[in-house]
C-alpha cells in the first residue's frame, strides 16, 4: 500500500500549521534550509538533520560503464554523488 508523497504546498502548509506562522514563513524557512544544505553539500561538506539523517557529498572514481541499449563499453569520468545515509531514529519510527 502506497501513499502519494507530499507535495511542496501540503509540506509548507503543515509547518506552517506546526510552528504557528503563516505560509509565506514557512515556505522562506523551507527555501532557506534548501538552499543551506544544497551549498554545503555542493561544497563537499555533510549536513546532520537529527532524527532524519544525514546529507553528503560522495567522489565516485571514474570507471567502465556500459550503454545497456547498445551494448557499448566507455570510460567515464569520474564524479560526485549526493548521498542520504537515513537516521536510526527514523529507521526505528518507520520499523516500529
Amino acid at each position: 500500500m502506497t501513499q502519494k508523497p507530499m507535495t511542496k504546498t501540503q509540506l509548507v502548509a503543515a509547518l506552517a500549521e506546526a510552528t504557528g506562522s503563516d505560509k509565506a514563513t514557512a515556505n522562506n524557512y523551507i527555501g532557506a534550509l534548501t538552499d543551506i544544505i544544497t551549498k554545503e553539500v555542493a561544497n563537499g561538506g555533510a549536513v546532520t538533520l537529527p532524527g532524519l539523517g544525514k546529507f553528503a557529498c560522495r567522489a565516485r572514481p571514474e570507471r567502465m560503464v556500459r550503454n545497456p541499449a547498445t551494448g557499448e563499453q566507455f570510460l567515464k569520468p569520474a564524479d560526485r554523488v549526493a548521498k542520504v545515509t537515513i537516521a536510526k531514529a527514523l529507521k526505528d519510527v518507520i520499523n516500529a
